[in-house]
């Protein structure tokens, strides 16, 4: 059970994660969250910082998209603003659309990283299929009323990952 919860990586934010120690591990490709991740949850609110990281992404050759939980409703705002492909109401962590997504990117599951800040969707997701999954702080403390009560469970989780050596 705990190599579907354990991130290969947990980070405070996305710009701790270091882009060329991804390609020394084959990375070829980034799916991130949005909510929490990249964004404050339901928010458009893009700040500088992740834009310039986004475009780091890109000009490091990673093929990248969003796999969101959310209904799209700020769909063709998100995608204009990142200028990426995007796949919405993944149900994550149910495997199809992660599927989709590295099917889209050409790449196969061992070059692909997930970068998310739910243990329970982003990395038990993307470790079911055994992509490279790193763990983020959410952005903020304001998130959906069923995520927010999934939390509680999720530090439980992290305190047994780090109890066992798992999880620095």
């Amino acid at each position: 059970m705990w190599k579907y919860l354990c991130p290969k990586q947990y980070v405070r934010d996305i710009h701790r994660i270091n882009l060329n120690s991804l390609k020394e591990k084959g990375i070829k490709g980034i799916i991130m969250d949005l909510d929490n991740t990249l964004v404050p949850w339901n928010d458009n609110a893009v700040v500088p910082e992740v834009m310039n990281w986004i475009e780091k992404v890109k000009k490091s050759g990673f093929e990248a998209c969003i796999v969101s939980n959310n209904d799209g409703r700020r769909r063709e705002d998100i995608t204009e603003i990142f200028d990426l492909p995007a796949f919405w109401k993944a149900v994550k962590p149910r495997r199809r659309t992660f599927r989709k997504a590295i099917k889209m990117m050409g790449l196969k599951p061992s070059q692909v990283a997930v970068i998310g800040d739910q243990v329970f969707t982003d990395i038990l997701g993307g470790n079911r299929l055994g992509l490279y999954t790193i763990l983020v702080r959410p952005l903020n403390k304001r998130e959906f009323i069923g995520t927010m009560c999934v939390r509680k469970l999720e530090k439980i989780v992290l305190f047994g990952l780090r109890r066992k050596g798992y999880l620095k």
